[in-house]
């Protein structure tokens, strides 16, 4: 019992050498990687950076022939250290967890890793570090290629309160569903005015909740509409054909980027969304366009039936 205590607090570098079988594989590590970032569950933990600690071992396959000092016939350390700096970009966690099993994921996808052993530890959340580890191996044979796949190329349009409430709604997204894309809409909040108060961070979120207020709105008037506030729900939604209206909070507090749009500013924030998907445009229904955009806009008056 003792030295599976003492195991549990050392270095993945031993957890490895003890969990090796009777044909042990080759071993790389990265010890006491620290980088600030802006992660956490906790309220408090939103709009600062903390440091996080990293201590990966990663067990690779053992070369066949020399390795005649080719850096190319090795899994380089960073290769280690760019899947954290990758998954790190795509969004903001609230959980070690999470970050633990996308780095562990991510670096399996190389040809020669075959078990990855992740720690992880906040170091700025008490007297002591607090983190999480876990061993994640290759189920089967090494991967020789990964081949990303083709993401889909959704139609993104922007509708005004006179456009969700235009008679001619029902005619649009038929128009819009026709031309077989995967469909996102954007919506701006209602024309009553939400709560005002000074806390900037409040009233962003104040001002987000009222543009989802609004979604269900739309979400209310065709069924064909799904309020959809997170991006795997929009990456499912878009593989099967479903009509999504965007919730703002999620993606947009989550944003390692966070937009300069402002939540009052509705379309100009639909159209940084838009840009997170390298949309060609986005369709602006009864709205007058700003002046800067994150992508090209095409503006329609709410009169008009035909697209």
């Amino acid at each position: 019992m003792t030295n599976e205590i003492r195991l549990a607090f050392a270095h993945p570098s031993e957890r490895a050498a003890a969990m090796a079988g009777s044909d042990p594989l080759d071993r790389i590590s990265l010890r006491d990687h620290i980088v600030e970032v802006e992660i956490g569950a906790f309220q408090a933990e939103r709009g600062v950076t903390q440091r996080i600690c990293f201590n990966v071992v990663v067990e690779v396959r053992p070369l066949t022939g020399p390795i005649d000092d080719d850096v190319d016939r090795i899994l380089s350390y960073d290769r280690v250290t760019e899947a954290i700096a990758t998954e790190l970009a795509v969004e903001r966690l609230a959980l070690l967890e999470t970050l633990a099993e996308r780095v562990a994921e991510r670096i399996l996808l190389e040809p020669q890793a075959m078990r990855a052993f992740v720690r992880i530890e906040k170091l700025d959340r008490g007297p002591g570090a607090l983190g999480v580890e876990i061993v994640r191996a290759r189920d089967g044979a090494p991967i020789a290629e990964v081949v990303p796949e083709h993401a889909p190329e959704p139609e993104l349009v922007y509708l005004s309160n006179a456009a969700i409430a235009s008679p001619h709604l029902k005619g649009w997204l038929d128009q819009l569903e026709a031309q077989d894309r995967p469909l996102i809409i954007c919506v701006g909040a209602d024309d009553a005015p939400a709560p005002q108060v000074v806390h900037r961070l409040a009233q962003r979120r104040i001002d987000l909740l009222a543009i989802e207020q609004n979604a269900w709105v739309l979400a209310s008037r065709d069924d064909r509409c799904v309020v959809v506030e997170t991006r795997t729900e929009l990456d499912w939604a878009m593989k099967n054909g479903q009509t999504c209206v965007w919730a703002p909070s999620k993606i947009v507090l989550d944003a390692v980027d966070t937009p300069s749009a402002q939540p009052r500013d509705s379309v100009a924030l639909a159209a940084w969304f838009a840009a997170t998907f390298g949309a060609a445009e986005m369709l602006v229904i009864g709205e007058d366009l700003p002046g800067d955009s994150a992508v090209p806009l095409r503006a329609m008056d709410v009169s008009q039936a035909e697209l």
